[in-house]
């Protein structure tokens, strides 16, 4: 038997997953809470929770910092957020702070059931079209701008602290063309300033 408490502000919601999980024989449904303070509380005297569905917008503590407080507190709860949103950000956050695996509020019956039993079993969900929001993020974020050689010659000038005329008389060009590649360099980067672009540029192991 899975113990499941649920986290949501929402009354609708709230009966929405019950009448979901009332007739799975393995799942238990052991108590709700509207707000963070509430489910705090209740877990405090409630030693035997497996699953806690948590939703991410709530009125006092988002989900996202509640999500890292049960955890510390509780450290052998399974967390599955519950959201409307697909924004990778707040994803990656909930993973982030310990979240086992994310759902849309959209999901079926069948998926909602299929996501709490795997990670009660300590595996990690996430609904196919996170999975795929994800994999989309991590290909883009992993895309390294492509440089020419002179803008590989000026990056590495600019690592060493070289200034624009000092980078200019080292590769026999004017201070304006040098300036102009650094300009492209930030903007290839996408770096507000030399010292983001440097940083990124030693991460992606370009220096």
């Amino acid at each position: 038997m899975i113990n499941i408490f649920i986290v949501d502000d929402h009354p609708m919601v709230l009966e929405g997953i019950k009448s979901l999980l009332v007739n799975d024989a393995a799942i238990k449904i052991t108590g709700v809470a509207v707000n963070a303070f509430d489910a705090l509380d209740f877990l405090k005297h409630h030693n035997d929770i497996d699953v806690v569905l948590l939703d991410i917008n709530l009125p006092d503590i988002n989900g996202i910092e509640l999500c890292a407080k049960l955890l510390k507190e509780f450290p052998v709860l399974r967390i599955l957020a519950m959201s409307t949103f697909k924004e990778r950000s707040y994803i990656v956050k909930m993973m982030e702070n310990g979240a086992s695996g994310y759902v849309l509020k959209s999901v079926s019956a069948d998926e909602l059931k299929n996501a709490i039993e795997h990670i009660y079993k300590g595996n990690i969900y996430l609904t196919a079209d996170i999975a795929q929001l994800m994999v989309q993020g991590q290909r883009e974020k992993n895309k390294l701008p492509v440089l020419t050689s002179r803008e590989k010659e000026i990056l590495s000038c600019i690592a060493e602290g070289l200034t624009n005329n000092q980078i200019a008389e080292k590769l026999f060009i004017s201070p304006l063309t040098v300036d102009s590649h650094r300009k492209n360099l930030l903007a290839k980067f996408n770096a507000k300033n030399t010292a983001m672009l440097i940083k990124t540029a030693a991460e992606n192991h370009l220096l």
